[in-house]
């Protein structure tokens, strides 16, 4: 709970500044220069932008040259998936709409009834084409649900592929490797950890080298243009650092995240888990209630003192029906009666308590609970 009472469930839209992230962006703020500069302050500015991307390369596991940061990871999504134009892209049907967006016209893998995506349909995909780059997201950022990004990879590397994997919402939440998932490129952003809003990283594997959206200066090994965003970066590696506590804590998590789910279905028998037959990070619960709309949902628990999202909120300003759950095979009324609810780092039994107190309480005004 806030210091002003009310209760935060949105940590998936974005998590609350931890304290260390603020203490190292302060301190930051009395550095002055430029980390192209070759004087003192300059390079100054220069070892707190390495420092910080040394622990940001480290949270997956990759060398610190190879890691790039942008403005966030909508940003290093296009990167990744514009960086390539000889290459035929391939993404999943859930991706982030920064995917998706990116290369509309791209084939979409799709996904199962609980969301996990078909590496049969993929197979079919990449067989008979040219290069390909394929985008399949680790964690989804509505359901949770963790999708099989290792064995996408060596489908994708068997017939000459890359693989771009956008592990913005399974950082903090999952133990990340570059090695492991087999990935070639991946994203992070500082925001859903912790970390300062508008600052994100695509990491590269070793030989992948994109070719630059932004271009200006030598900035990031020419890798995309631009002045630092210093605080921002500072505050990333801070909050990078912090990371394995919250991986540390993830069962925590998980059990305060089954407990909500488990009462709010014993209260509400009609509602539903999406994606509850697919393994899932334990920090997220899309929990549909058919009847409500999510947008009334979201209004009456905003009014009750708690935040919670109906699909991503990176399509703030309109709730609209889930791509991602229509892509389950959700219908319209179904998919667009779904909550968000999303755990982190300040997250209590008293917040899940609260949550439940004020949602059991809104279906029963509505006649959908005893």
């Amino acid at each position: 709970m806030g210091s002003d009472g009310r209760v935060y469930l949105d940590y998936n839209a974005s998590a609350p500044l931890k304290p260390g992230v603020k203490a190292a962006v302060v301190a930051a703020l009395d550095l002055v220069g430029n980390p192209s500069s070759v004087h003192g302050h300059g390079r100054a500015v220069r070892r707190a932008v390495e420092d910080a991307r040394a622990k940001v390369a480290a949270l997956a596991g990759a060398a610190p040259t190879r890691a790039v940061f942008t403005a966030g990871g909508t940003e290093a999504n296009n990167l990744a998936l514009r960086g390539f134009p000889g290459r035929r892209p391939i993404v999943s049907a859930v991706e982030h709409d920064s995917v998706l967006a990116a290369v509309p016209d791209a084939p979409r893998i799709p996904v199962d009834s609980q969301g996990r995506a078909d590496l049969d349909a993929l197979e079919r995909l990449l067989a008979g084409g040219g290069p390909a780059l394929v985008s399949l997201m680790l964690v989804n950022n509505e359901t949770g649900v963790i999708q099989p990004v290792a064995e996408a990879a060596r489908i994708a590397h068997a017939h000459g592929a890359l693989l771009h994997c956008d592990a913005v919402q399974a950082a903090g939440r999952l133990p990340l490797a570059l090695a492991d998932l087999g990935a070639d490129l991946l994203t992070l952003s500082a925001h859903k950890i912790g970390g300062p809003a508008g600052v994100g990283a695509l990491l590269l594997g070793e030989g992948v080298e994109p070719e630059p959206l932004l271009r200006g200066g030598g900035q990031e090994r020419r890798r995309r243009a631009g002045t630092e965003n210093l605080l921002g970066i500072v505050g990333f590696g801070a909050a990078a650092a912090l990371a394995a506590e919250d991986v540390a804590a993830a069962p925590d998590r998980a059990a305060l995240r089954d407990s909500l789910e488990m009462r709010a279905l014993d209260a509400v028998p009609v509602a539903r888990v999406m994606g509850a037959g697919a393994a899932r990070v334990g920090t997220v619960s899309c929990l549909a209630l058919p009847g409500a709309s999510g947008e009334t949902q979201v209004m009456a628990l905003d009014l009750a003192g708690i935040a919670v999202s109906a699909g991503s909120a990176c399509s703030s300003g309109k709730v609209k029906a889930s791509h991602v759950l229509r892509a389950m095979g959700a219908d319209d009324s179904l998919a667009g009666s779904a909550l968000r609810i999303s755990l982190g780092w300040g997250s209590t039994a008293e917040d899940v308590g609260r949550f439940l107190a004020a949602w059991i309480a809104m279906a029963r005004r509505l006649g959908l609970a005893q």
